[in-house]
């Protein structure tokens, strides 16, 4: 028995409500270009709408021209999604509470999460969104997730609770000297003043 490997999400699709509503939240707030349009080719009552939200993949959302945007909370049960997370600069992320409030979008202000900042609004059928800022950079070379694994085992092994700035940092130097050779014999940390 073999695994189908995974490579990254190609996309998401969401039932939406009309078009119009699905242009003007995912373009119109979240700044998501509108890059593809065509039906539904499974339904074709239905249309079919494409944004690219910045890493080139897409969010798709399926219309339909009879379904009005009521905001109402989705289904929570096992198996249902929770939130959809994207992710946002850290310049960006200050200024999302500015930005929400002056579309009077009701939202959880922000949360620290040790390894990132949240904050959570409804989209207008009712859908849990995060923005989410990374408050770190990967080496070059590596990812967020290999930053975050090798965090991970430092905080295990060092007893505490959540990731934190300690942990990402330490996570950091070690993926760097893994990565980056170096002529010096002692790479240990030194005091030369």
């Amino acid at each position: 028995m073999r695994k189908i490997q995974a490579q990254g999400i190609h996309h998401i699709t969401i039932i939406g409500a009309d078009r119009q509503t699905s242009i003007d939240f995912w373009e119109g707030v979240l700044g998501m270009p509108f890059v593809f349009d065509q039906p539904n080719l499974d339904n074709p009552d239905e249309g079919h709408v494409y944004f690219d939200p910045g890493d080139g993949r897409l969010i798709t959302v399926f219309t339909d021209e009879t379904r009005k945007a009521e905001k109402r909370r989705p289904p929570q049960g096992a198996g249902h999604l929770h939130h959809l997370a994207i992710t946002v600069s850290q310049a960006t992320f200050a200024q999302t509470v500015e930005r929400l409030d002056e579309r009077g979008i009701t939202h959880s202000g922000p949360k620290d999460r040790g390894f990132m900042d949240s904050i959570y609004f409804r989209d207008p059928l009712g859908m849990l969104i995060e923005l989410a800022a990374y408050r770190f950079e990967p080496p070059v070379g590596t990812t967020h997730a290999d930053v975050l694994i090798e965090a991970h085992r430092l905080r295990v092994a060092r007893g505490d609770d959540h990731i934190d700035q300690i942990h990402l940092a330490d996570a950091i130097e070690w993926l760097c000297q893994q990565r980056q050779q170096s002529l010096s014999s002692d790479r240990k940390p030194k005091h030369p003043y």
